[in-house]
């Protein structure tokens, strides 16, 4: 088969590789799209190495169609499906406990596992037999399933930091994650919400999304930009979608007395960042991370697209074949896209 082979950080390239073997209870599934995610792009540049193996193939946001099954299976080949790439253990303290996105023996495609940058994808039986593999309704594209399980991320990110209606909200950071951000907040009934972005093209799409603010955080004093915009009192919820350091410390500063703060994104390996201990001492400010997703997530996610109730089809900007890899990581990198898709023609 075709695949795009990590080799080492840098250097990607479109190669010819074995077909992959299946065990009993794997399924084989010819991947029908796949979308570049910002992590992708931080373990491409050697950013991210956590759970990474030289040579592999990345991708972890997909979808395919049933090739075969290896044994008996509750699916059948030519069905379509979407597929959660986050495995947990299913029995250690943290999956006990409702949090398998920390299991500390979790597998996930694209990282441990071979992932979805080429024409056909082996999925775990393992995966299957934890529901992680889910028949795709015929109103939902392959490109759409693809952003289940980013939206899964977000729907994790603001369940930690409890967005509820009412809640008015920053948001620093407009590229895909920051947009879902601003989806998911205004169909949570978010009173009102803000986003912060030095992109003016990422900022119309912030406002296409729902958000009722854009601000340029480099035009003026954020800060006060955000008093301004919620009578002097700062945000109830501040969500730091893009893993710079300096906005960590920035997001505290946002938030209201009695404020939430979510550290969506994270940063890259061996940075860390500054933060105002005090304010979070005497403003009585929570702060929260959020790491990727559980089964329920995303389960939850692609009913909120397929009931229509999150568009994430406009997402998609770019598209290219697997044999574009290259262009298409750069045009994800540029920021000049939102989302970009790759697909075997």
């Amino acid at each position: 088969m075709k695949a795009a082979i990590l080799h080492a950080p840098n250097r990607m390239q479109l190669d010819v590789a074995a077909d992959p073997v299946t065990e009993a209870g794997d399924l084989l599934l010819r991947v029908r799209a796949a979308t570049i995610c910002g992590t992708d792009i931080r373990v491409y540049r050697g950013r991210k190495t956590t759970g990474i193996r030289y040579p592999s193939i990345i991708g972890h946001e997909f979808s395919g169609e049933v090739v075969s099954t290896h044994g008996p299976s509750p699916f059948r080949p030519g069905q379509r499906v979407g597929v959660c790439p986050a495995i947990p253990c299913g029995h250690c303290p943290q999956c006990q406990r409702g949090r398998e996105n920390l299991c500390p023996d979790l597998q996930a495609i694209g990282y441990e596992i071979d992932g979805a940058f080429a024409e056909f994808i082996r999925i775990p039986a393992r995966a299957v037999e934890l529901g992680n593999v889910h028949l795709l309704p015929e109103r939902v594209s392959h490109e759409e399933a693809a952003l289940v399980e980013p939206l899964a991320c977000v729907l994790n990110g603001q369940n930690k930091v409890g967005l509820r209606l009412g809640d008015s909200v920053v948001i620093l950071g407009a590229g895909p994650i920051g947009t879902l951000h601003v989806k998911l907040a205004r169909l949570r009934g978010a009173s009102r919400v803000i986003v912060s972005e030095p992109n003016a093209g990422r900022r119309e799409a912030a406002l296409a999304a729902g958000a009722d603010v854009v601000i340029d955080p480099n035009a003026g004093d954020l800060r006060q930009a955000v008093r301004a915009e919620t009578r002097g009192l700062g945000a109830d919820v501040v969500i730091c979608a893009i893993g710079i350091p300096a906005l960590a410390s920035q997001a505290v500063g946002l938030a209201a007395k009695g404020g939430r703060v979510s550290l969506f994104a994270g940063f890259s390996k061996g940075e860390t960042g500054n933060l105002d201990v005090n304010a979070i001492h005497y403003e009585e400010l929570r702060l929260t991370g959020a790491f990727g997703l559980s089964r329920k997530d995303y389960e939850d996610a692609l009913h909120m697209i397929a009931d229509g109730r999150i568009e994430v089809r406009d997402m998609i900007t770019h598209r290219y074949g697997l044999a574009e890899v290259d262009a298409a990581f750069s045009m994800a990198e540029s920021g000049a896209a939102m989302k970009v898709a790759i697909a075997d023609a």
